[in-house]
């Protein structure tokens, strides 16, 4: 079992909701004027409650949800045991969610694609894909050298970062090659578009990142 680096940020919102789920892939609908609305599939859930945190007992409200059951022996006895006591089964991901009031869910609990409706606006929270190491023409769509006047091996170079002397250093922060993707991205206030509570399936308007098969984390939206 893996506890997912997803944050949730600060949200003040007096019924704070949020589930787990896995990115399935991009398709279309069409909504009653006929017009193509571009989605993302993701299966939602189930996501057991696998702790409850009140401010009487830890100083804040929130619940631990579990995602993805799998075999015991991918996690370790002192993570089953944590598991065992809410009655959950082995789950590879945990994610907490902080709420403002006293939680109203109960150890056990199993929350579905219908904690959501169709029309709500959400944050999606995600890893996005993992491009490796890149220039940066292709990290920062850099516009690259002049491909004249004997510049045969400046095509794709950034160019000059920074003064001589003074400084004499480069100053943190300038764009240049490096590690592109596979960084924590959260997309703000995107529609549901649809809700599928039998298969679990939640259809939200637009891209969300992560590639297919990516675990993904659906919340309130926290600008809406």
């Amino acid at each position: 079992m893996t506890s997912i680096i997803l944050a949730l940020p600060s949200v003040r919102e007096e019924h704070v909701k949020g589930i787990l789920g896995k990115k399935v892939g991009m398709t279309q609908l069409f909504d009653p004027s006929g017009a193509v609305v571009p989605v993302t599939v993701i299966e939602a859930g189930p996501c057991y409650v696998t702790q409850v945190k009140t401010s009487d007992t830890d100083g804040y409200n929130a619940v631990q949800i579990g995602f993805e059951e799998v075999a015991e022996r991918k996690i370790t006895k002192g993570e089953m045991g944590h598991l065992r006591k809410a009655g959950a089964p082995a789950l590879r991901h945990l994610q907490e969610v902080r709420l403002d009031d006293m939680p109203q869910y109960t150890l056990g609990d199993v929350l579905k694609a219908d904690l959501f409706g169709e029309g709500e606006v959400v944050d999606v929270t995600g890893t996005s894909k993992g491009r490796g190491f890149a220039g940066a023409v292709k990290r920062h769509n850099f516009r690259g050298g002049p491909k004249t006047h004997g510049q045969s091996d400046r095509h794709r170079a950034p160019g000059s970062r920074g003064a001589g002397t003074t400084p004499g250093r480069t100053y943190p922060g300038a764009k240049g090659p490096g590690q592109m993707g596979n960084h924590q991205v959260t997309v703000q206030n995107l529609k549901i578009a649809l809700v599928d509570p039998e298969r679990n399936l939640i259809a939200i308007k637009g891209a969300v990142p992560g590639p297919r098969n990516g675990l993904v984390f659906i919340h309130s939206a926290t600008k809406a």
